[in-house]
């Protein structure tokens, strides 16, 4: 069961195959058996999945199942979710469990899906290697000594390992896309604004965006139509129809025109990377696309504006975490100064901590202008980039890391740690869509093909993307842990 797809599932339990319920035991005993081995997640929900299992196989038998009903599939532990522990990967939440279901998790359960569990995943979302959980690092599935990518790496290395089918995942600056690419999966992260982010846990709140991670794009188009969508209780969230993702799927490519920023290509980008990129970009010129090069001039400026913004973002919404309301507390503080700096030193790890301080910097007096100010000018300039390149072409192509998964523990300096989002945190600037598949490997490890489209274009990049996989077998490669046949 585990080496099946999303809809190949949904297939399969329509015909009778299995129940939802042995589905649901089967993948329960894979996480029980081999998540020792990568510990992607962080709390395994059996009597809450099993529950919901009975429930959809009780729908399906009276005709009431939907698409996802019955599906088994695993939320990154930064979603809310009612009596669940969520945690976002920090001592400072190491207890708390959520007295009410985020928006995703709620559409996701009306949907009829089977939850097994919360995901490992950075401290707040805040890393690019899944190595700053407070509940240890998570492994890449294709290599032990290897990160799988961040911050939802956890549900990334449980979809590549069959753990689940799929899974959501958050993406600040790249953390669904290189995740993905690292684990050999596919992960889209949606317009800013198609997703509410209502319950999500807040890292930095004009850039957090909540999207699925599959195996493929098809699997993906599944979920995003039932967790798009606007909602009153985000007033960030876009009052916008929902169209139904798989319709385009199988939409031919002749014609699509396909930009390579020559950004992208540049210095720090591995040589084998960029290999397995242009050889994906030369399949789709054999599907009838063309291909040319445009420019992005200010991308070199995305990591520094993004590293003023994000981490201003995180001051101010990690302020709430002060051992008083909820959260960690100290033991036997003397005053209240002791108990807010104790119960915050304790509580946080850190990365946390370094970007708490550099956004508590750039927003106080005297440097706000000089930092603040100036990242958001930068944005609005990398924006523009991205619209006058769509003014030329469908969609933008390139690598969604310079380099595939490097191994636990090799990037002491936070910096260079940092430059491994270069080509995914302008993205977030922007607002825009985009997705990464599999398309080839270093060694044993995968490579990932991101594919970049206008707002709103998460349509066109999922039939992009599906065209690509209907076309190549690179998504279908799995790990030899998930080759485990019970």
């Amino acid at each position: 069961m585990h080496d099946k797809t999303l809809s190949e599932l949904a297939a399969a339990l329509t015909a009778g195959e299995f129940t939802s319920r042995e589905l649901t035991e089967h993948q329960l005993a894979r996480i029980a058996r081999l998540d020792g081995e990568i510990n992607s997640f962080i709390t395994v929900t059996p009597q809450q999945a099993l529950t919901a299992a009975n429930a959809a196989d009780a729908a399906r038998a009276k005709g009431q199942a939907g698409p996802l009903t019955g599906l088994p599939l695993a939320i990154k532990d930064l979603f809310c979710t009612e009596g669940v522990l969520t945690t976002a990967g920090s001592k400072m939440l190491a207890n708390f469990v959520s007295p009410y279901d985020a928006t995703v998790v709620e559409k996701l359960k009306a949907a009829g899906t089977v939850s097994l569990g919360k995901t490992n995943m950075d401290e707040f979302a805040m890393g690019s290697s899944n190595e700053n959980s407070a509940f240890g690092a998570v492994k890449n599935p294709w290599e032990a000594g290897a990160v799988p990518g961040g911050s939802s790496g956890g549900s990334a290395a449980a979809v590549a390992a069959g753990l689940v089918p799929a899974a959501l995942g958050t993406d600040t600056g790249g953390s669904i896309r290189q995740p993905a690419a690292f684990c050999g999966i596919t992960g889209l992260k949606p317009t800013y604004g198609r997703v509410s982010r209502y319950g999500i846990i807040a890292y930095a709140s004009s850039l957090d965006q909540a999207g699925p991670m599959a195996r493929t794009a098809e699997d993906c188009a599944l979920l995003l139509n039932a967790i798009a969508g606007p909602d009153p209780r985000d007033s960030t969230c876009v009052a916008r129809g929902v169209p139904d993702y798989t319709e385009e799927l199988a939409a031919p490519l002749s014609g699509l025109k396909i930009g390579l920023p020559r950004e992208y290509f540049g210095d720090g980008l591995d040589p084998a990377v960029d290999a397995a990129v242009r050889e994906a970009v030369k399949v789709y010129e054999s599907l009838g696309a063309t291909v040319r090069e445009v420019s992005l001039p200010h991308t070199h400026y995305a990591i520094p504006a993004y590293y003023v913004i994000a981490p201003a973002e995180a001051s101010s919404n990690l302020s709430r975490y002060d051992g008083v309301r909820f959260g960690h507390r100290c033991q036997a503080p003397s005053d209240l100064v002791d108990l807010y700096a104790r119960s915050r030193a304790e509580g946080f790890g850190e990365e946390v901590k370094r970007r708490i301080l550099i956004g508590t910097h750039t927003l106080s007096e005297g440097f706000f202008d000089a930092y603040y100010t100036k990242a958001q000018q930068v944005r609005r300039l990398i924006r523009q980039d991205f619209l006058d390149a769509f003014e030329e072409v469908d969609v933008l192509m390139g690598p969604a890391s310079p380099t595939p998964a490097f191994d636990l523990g090799a990037k002491k300096d936070p910096v260079s740690m940092y430059l491994q989002d270069i080509y995914t945190i302008a993205v977030n600037l922007a607002g825009i869509p985009g997705i990464s598949v599999p398309a080839g490997f270093v060694g044993k490890r995968p490579v990932g093909l991101q594919i970049l489209g206008t707002h709103f274009a998460e349509a066109r990049l999922l039939n992009v993307a599906h065209q690509f996989q209907q076309a190549t077998d690179w998504h279908l490669r799995r790990p030899a842990l998930a080759e485990e046949t019970t």
